[in-house]
């Protein structure tokens, strides 16, 4: 099993980090960690180098915190990316959130931006996480003109059925569901319809927890595997081998 979307590098595992990658390691093949800015890219690198072949790195610069950068900002962040292109299995998390987000101006920053690196990805051909919460349907309608991404993962996907129906009609397209298919009745609805070769298996650690008290960590992706085997009733190795294959014909690992 892969949770192919977690931020380990955020302070809530200060206390206990290795202790969280050690209880993943004995449960999964892999984790990829999810940059979420500058600092948040080159801390999830540095975990990536010292847990060589377990942990994957992608750099992003997500939605809400890129929305008030400056022109300077973003071009540090996508210098550091290109940097680091090799050492990285896709850019992400980036996109557009209309759930945070009303103002029609920041709205308009958050798609400039995530155009931006729309090109980035096409241009060096490389996969892209998205972070496009309560926007998927227009997420499905930007991306449509870029040939050369090899691969497109809705993150975290809580869109529609239909939207999710136009995903599937793209043999490049991806959704991720998280552990929140444990308590979230939309959630449990989509994957019920959804073909499994469209699907990843992520955490979205600390988030998404069964509790709201409760801190998440990828260890819990099992959750979400478990959840989808029962709701679509297959057998659990059947739904960790195709979910599993996805993400590393995706992130090449």
């Amino acid at each position: 099993m892969i949770d192919t979307h977690c931020h380990i590098d955020f302070e809530d595992y200060d206390s206990d980090r290795e202790e969280v990658i050690k209880r993943a390691k004995d449960k999964l093949d892999y984790v990829i960690a999810s940059g979420f800015n500058l600092e948040s890219n080159q801390n999830v690198l540095n975990l990536s180098k010292e847990y060589e072949g377990f942990i994957y790195p992608t750099f992003g610069f997500h939605p809400v915190s890129s929305q008030n950068s400056t022109d300077e900002e973003l071009k540090e962040a996508q210098d550091h990316l290109l940097d680091n292109l090799k050492d990285i299995v896709a850019i992400g998390e980036v996109g557009m959130d209309y759930f945070y987000v009303t103002d029609k101006t920041l709205r308009e920053r958050q798609q400039e931006i995530f155009t931006s690196f729309l090109e980035l990805a096409n241009e060096y051909k490389v996969p892209i996480v998205m972070h496009v919460r309560d926007c998927e349907k227009k997420a499905v309608n930007i991306i449509e003109p870029y040939e050369d991404i090899p691969y497109f993962v809705f993150h975290c996907y809580g869109g529609s059925l239909k939207t999710a129906k136009r995903i599937m009609n793209r043999d490049n397209c991806f959704m991720s569901f998280s552990t929140m298919l444990c308590y979230s009745q939309h959630h449990q609805d989509l994957i019920e319809k959804i073909d499994l070769d469209y699907v990843l298996t992520e955490t979205d650690s600390p988030y998404l927890a069964m509790t709201k008290e409760e801190r998440n960590e990828p260890v819990n992706v099992v959750n979400a595997v478990k959840k989808i085997a029962e709701i679509k009733e297959m057998e659990l190795d059947t739904v960790d081998e195709i979910t599993t294959s996805n993400a590393r014909k995706i992130f090449k690992i």
